[in-house]
């Protein structure tokens, strides 16, 4: 004879608790303090409780699952953001299933499609840049979308992220006003990339400001990657006049630039300064540590959350909000 499965009764009944506290327990866990949670789970595990999704499903009119689509998994750039925006949805009983697409739009396309198809209650994306009838598409679906890692006010969806121009901006201003007159810039590719072109535009409107030429930046788009900055790097070292100052669109980009600038004889940042983006663990370790701009990945990924579930659940039309980057001023920039 087989046993029956258990129940979210059986469940209240060993741990001592209503029905109600299980079913928090399982589905806003944040909402629950600790000691008691901790019953509910250690009845769960004992007794194999699986609870009935698909009753869950039918009863709330959601699949209590969020998509979220991001150009790479291949290193660290989005890895902080996405961790804390998980976190921030599993307290409020929601899963997150992640795409990547491999900077293709094509790829992403049929990603939101099949998150959609899926039955996904939201969307997060990084940056604007795609057809406007992926826009369309999803206020037809009524699926709620939020940007990452950008910021427009009129967008047409909410963001929660930072001006990628006004932080690159300030960094050019910084190696400009430490006397540097031939700059360069190794940049993610900009072509369907809207993140790398305000990086690149905030550079060139930085020259601009300060009575520089903007036509004179030698400039190389690339992927994000050590091996592509490396590359990159020696390109412009082998180009005459030589930048004093080469400014990177992220911090992959500037430890491969430091390696080349090793391996060729030149000292950072006796004979060329170097700068990198993101903030990474990896730009404190290298040396010369790397100055770069810190971009509050954490802050993000738990406001995009909290925003995004408010536009799921209805208590709101959706808030876009502008995160404040800064410079780390380190010893890669002289």
């Amino acid at each position: 004879m087989v046993k029956p499965a258990p129940t979210l009764d059986d469940v209240a009944k060993m741990a001592g608790v209503s029905t109600a506290t299980v079913s928090r327990c399982l589905n806003e866990p944040g909402k629950v303090i600790e000691t008691t949670r901790d019953k509910v789970m250690k009845a769960v595990d004992a007794l194999g409780y699986t609870p009935n999704f698909a009753a869950r499903v039918m009863a709330a009119k959601r699949s209590f699952t969020i998509g979220a689509i991001v150009p790479t998994l291949d290193n660290a750039i989005f890895a902080k953001g996405l961790q804390a925006f998980q976190e921030a949805l599993h307290s409020r009983g929601y899963t997150l299933l992640v795409s990547s697409s491999a900077y293709k739009p094509v790829v992403e396309k049929e990603q939101i499609r099949t998150l959609v198809a899926r039955g996904a209650d939201g969307l997060l994306l990084i940056g604007y840049e795609r057809e406007d009838q992926i826009y369309t598409y999803l206020a037809q679906q009524n699926v709620p979308a939020l940007v990452a890692w950008a910021f427009d006010a009129n967008g047409p969806v909410p963001s929660v992220g930072f001006d990628n121009h006004a932080a690159m901006y300030a960094m050019a201003t910084e190696a400009i006003d430490r006397g540097h007159r031939r700059l360069a810039m190794i940049s993610g590719a900009c072509t369907g990339n809207d993140r790398a072109q305000r990086r690149l535009d905030g550079v060139k409107d930085a020259m601009a400001a300060r009575g520089l030429s903007p036509d004179a930046l030698a400039v190389i788009e690339t992927a994000y990657t050590i091996e592509a900055g490396e590359a990159a790097f020696a390109r412009l070292m082998a180009r005459t006049p030589r930048a004093t100052a080469v400014i990177c669109g992220n911090d992959l980009l500037a430890v491969g630039a430091l390696q080349t600038a090793k391996s060729l004889g030149l000292d950072v940042p006796g004979d060329v300064s170097l700068t990198g983006f993101d903030d990474m663990e990896l730009a404190r370790i290298v040396h010369p540590t790397l100055t770069t701009v810190a971009v509050p990945h954490r802050e993000m990924g738990q406001t995009a959350a909290d925003e995004l579930i408010a536009m799921v659940e209805g208590s709101s039309p959706g808030r876009s909000r502008l995160l404040e980057t800064r410079l780390v001023l380190r010893a890669s920039l002289a």
